[in-house]
């Protein structure tokens, strides 16, 4: 063998020694995590609403706590306007894993897989904030979370969408025997069907990215939503008439894809149920905050806002969690238990 031919080899040989020394390490040392630098993880958090939507809201406390626990270890990125979906495609893709993260209406899609979360469809099961508050935190999120876990996600904490209220174009509404007849919008769900129908009204899914246009349209009269929704959304621009019934309170269910979560090391879990309570309370703080303007600002602007007989819409909807079609989905043992939850709220 010829000199050159020698060297050639030896340069060969040690080519090949560095490049397998380069790839045979540990396979974790070089992986990443998320999507991220190794150490860090990077989350995408979806939201159906804009920029001043209450689920944004909440996605922009948690990502300013999130990443100040973990000094930019953990990283949110918000994406709003439906930019990852609607909320069953969403909420789909957090059990896939494809999204880390989202915040979706609890009784809207969410029961196709935790039917439970239903309950907070029953009208007029929370006489204030203060008794919602005490019984989602308390008492639901402990029940729910094994029932979520076995679906692929963990579910963090509720936020604050708030009480729910009818809009509609044709006429003010002040008692029940008023809903007769119009034609309402209402999230793809059983309890809803039966609430319109208890009120003698039809209820038409649509959703809520399409609901501006079908009002505006006059394909659906009215519809229902918390006064934050109804005024982010501006639905005071194709409706004349808003009733301050509060037929239910409305949640917004912070869900985590599991795999995810159970990949993060302990001190970044307990940054993302810290970073979770945090949100959750600021959020309910920043929204309860503006309600009382986002409803001046909504009349300043022809909105007609009529008060209510309450009782006349509790007794025509008195008896509805007993409904068979409604009791296949939520059992009446459920509402019983929550019942007794709100009697046994300490009362300071």
């Amino acid at each position: 063998m010829s000199k050159k031919v020698k060297v050639l080899v030896a340069v060969v040989m040690m080519l090949c020694l560095a490049l397998v020394a380069g790839c045979g390490g540990k396979s974790g040392d070089k992986k990443e995590a998320a999507g991220g630098a190794k150490g860090t993880y990077k989350i995408k958090f979806g939201s159906t609403g804009n920029n001043e939507h209450q689920y944004t809201i909440y996605g922009k406390y948690f990502k300013e706590k999130l990443e100040k626990l973990t000094n930019g270890k953990m990283t949110v990125q918000i994406y709003p306007n439906n930019a990852l979906g609607n909320e069953r495609e969403m909420a789909e893709a957090t059990m896939m894993g494809t999204v880390e993260m989202c915040c979706v209406t609890s009784d809207g899609t969410l029961p196709s897989w935790v039917p439970e979360t239903q309950i907070m469809s029953i009208p007029y099961l929370f006489a204030n904030k203060k008794e919602a508050y005490y019984v989602l935190d308390d008492t639901l999120q402990k029940y729910l979370e094994p029932k979520f876990e076995a679906k692929g996600v963990v579910h963090l904490s509720f936020a604050e969408l708030g009480f729910r209220h009818f809009t509609n174009n044709k006429k003010p509404i002040t008692k029940a025997a008023d809903m007769e007849g119009l034609k309402i919008r209402v999230q793809e769900a059983p309890i809803w069907f039966a609430l319109l129908k208890s009120l003698n009204a039809t209820a038409t899914p649509v959703p809520f990215s399409e609901l501006y246009t079908a009002l505006q349209q006059g394909m659906v009269d009215g519809q229902e939503n918390p006064i934050g929704s109804i005024a982010s959304s501006k639905f005071y621009e194709v409706q004349k008439y808003m009733s301050l019934d509060g037929h239910t309170y409305a949640s917004g269910s912070t869900i985590m894809n599991k795999k995810f979560y159970d990949s993060l090391p302990d001190e970044y879990k307990k940054a993302v149920q810290e970073a979770a309570i945090y949100a959750r309370d600021a959020q309910r703080k920043d929204i309860n905050g503006k309600e009382e303007k986002m409803l001046s600002d909504m009349k300043a602007k022809g909105l007609q806002v009529s008060t209510v007989d309450i009782d006349s819409f509790k007794k025509a909807t008195a008896d509805l969690y007993k409904q068979p079609e409604v009791t296949k989905l939520v059992d009446p043992k459920l509402v019983e238990m929550v019942k007794k939850a709100i009697a046994d709220m300490p009362k300071a």
